[in-house]
């Protein structure tokens, strides 16, 4: 496997482990998604929209659309998890044709990062993909955690890559089309 059919491999692995996420969060109890909790961010709710509003910036980024931290200045936060699992959903399909869409050479182009006072500070692709995956896992991991305070187990997010767990992840890779 190469470094471009990785990153499409974390950008599916993205959009099935948000989807095994978000449909334990559509389980929980009236309350709970909005709940107060200890956590980087304070609730369910406030840690997902997060996700969500920093993907939307990477990907501006990455595909060079110059909004930058604009994203944020029109950013509003999701108050109903099912429209906040759909924007997800939308968005996690959005990464995947990006990646599917490079090459080898590609990895290696830098585009300009919109870093504020800092400036534009040009970034390679490959980094920006590696660091935009390792955010939404860290942050995905706080959401597995504080699932774990609520009326819904937690989902199993590590079931994707390994033939071993094929059987395990079959029916919902199917179901997603990848």
């Amino acid at each position: 496997m190469d470094l471009v059919e990785h990153f499409r491999s974390m950008a599916a692995n993205s959009l099935w482990a948000n989807d095994r996420l978000y449909r334990a969060v559509l389980a929980l109890k009236a309350g709970e998604f909005e709940a107060e909790r200890t956590s980087f961010f304070p609730s369910i709710k406030a840690t997902l929209n997060h996700i969500l509003s920093v993907d939307l910036y990477y990907l501006d980024m990455l595909r060079e659309g110059g909004i930058g931290l604009g994203v944020f200045d029109v950013w509003k936060d999701y108050d109903d998890p099912a429209a906040l699992a759909a924007a997800q959903a939308a968005f996690d399909r959005d990464l995947l044709a990006f990646c599917e869409g490079l090459g080898a050479p590609d990895l290696d182009r830098r585009v300009p990062t919109d870093r504020g006072e800092d400036g534009l500070i040009p970034e390679r692709i490959g980094d920006l993909l590696a660091h935009l995956f390792q955010h939404d896992i860290h942050h995905r991991g706080q959401v597995h955690a504080m699932l774990s305070d609520t009326s819904v187990k937690p989902p199993q997010l590590d079931e994707f890559f390994l033939d071993f767990d094929w059987k395990l992840r079959k029916a919902e890779v199917d179901r997603l089309g990848l």
